[in-house]
């Protein structure tokens, strides 16, 4: 395949490191951090790409490995879309795998050194992330899950996103905010004119996602635009220095973890 005809932006999602890059990087710090994007392959409606949530968690990592000494891994690309499977083009694995890859990751970094792994998860569908955080620091592991909705909320006051976390549930003001400033070649038509509220979804582990919407919007992407996409990571980068701080401690218990 020629350069003209590689996908756009396609090399951002694989970071570029030399081994030699993560052994002077890791010399420089007490404790390595890696960071991990968790996206899924799932409908973001007509205007935004399957490939959404990997896109916005690997915003995200990059962020915060352009301002914190992090080991950037690549991304999984695959998760829990099981609640979309009524649209073409999803793909899921269960959360038993889901949990097991993660798990191997970690068991991995610890061998090679490092030993504390943050999870940016990009898809809200990933409900077993918690449960592989909780487990693995119930083990005694340095593990941690990002953003926290606390995260999320701090970023949307910050970047001035106008819809609710409840209201932006899916391919809504944030997803679309982030792409274009991010990825604006990978934006269809139609944002501007998809808005979609459903915020009573009290079935939808039941029902899945087309019981509450047609076109797989639920929130309002009209309102979206690449300098909030831009706030909005810069305010997550900024709140990822708690979790540095936490997971770098040389004191394993914690007496107060409310910036994490």
């Amino acid at each position: 395949m020629s350069g003209s005809q590689m996908p756009p932006a396609a090399h951002s999602l694989v970071p570029a490191d030399t081994t030699e890059d993560v052994r002077t990087r890791g010399a420089g710090v007490s404790r390595q951090v890696a960071v991990l994007p968790v996206g899924s392959f799932e409908q973001h409606g007509r205007f935004l790409p399957l490939a959404t949530d990997t896109l916005v968690a690997c915003a995200i990592a990059r962020e915060i490995a352009a301002a914190h000494p992090v080991h950037l891994l690549p991304p999984v690309t695959i998760s829990c879309s099981h609640e979309h499977a009524a649209w073409p083009g999803t793909v899921s694995i269960s959360s038993v795998t889901l949990h097991a890859v993660i798990r191997d990751i970690a068991a991995s970094l610890r061998r090679s050194g490092v030993d504390a792994l943050v999870l940016v998860n990009g898809h809200g569908g990933n409900y077993v992330l918690g449960n592989v955080v909780q487990e693995s620091s119930a083990r005694g592991e340095r593990m941690a899950l990002f953003p926290a909705p606390e995260d999320w909320e701090a970023a949307r006051v910050r970047a001035g996103v106008e819809t609710s976390l409840l209201t932006d549930m899916h391919a809504g003001e944030i997803e679309t905010s982030i792409l274009l400033h991010a990825h604006p070649e990978l934006i269809r038509p139609g944002y501007e004119t998809s808005d979609f509220v459903a915020d009573d979804r009290r079935h939808l582990l039941t029902l899945g996602m087309s019981a509450y919407t047609d076109s797989g919007v639920i929130g309002r992407p009209s309102l979206g635009s690449a300098e909030k996409g831009k706030g909005l990571l810069a305010s997550l980068a900024d709140s990822f220095g708690a979790y540095v701080s936490l997971l770098t401690s040389a004191d394993d218990s914690v007496a107060d973890t409310g910036d994490a």
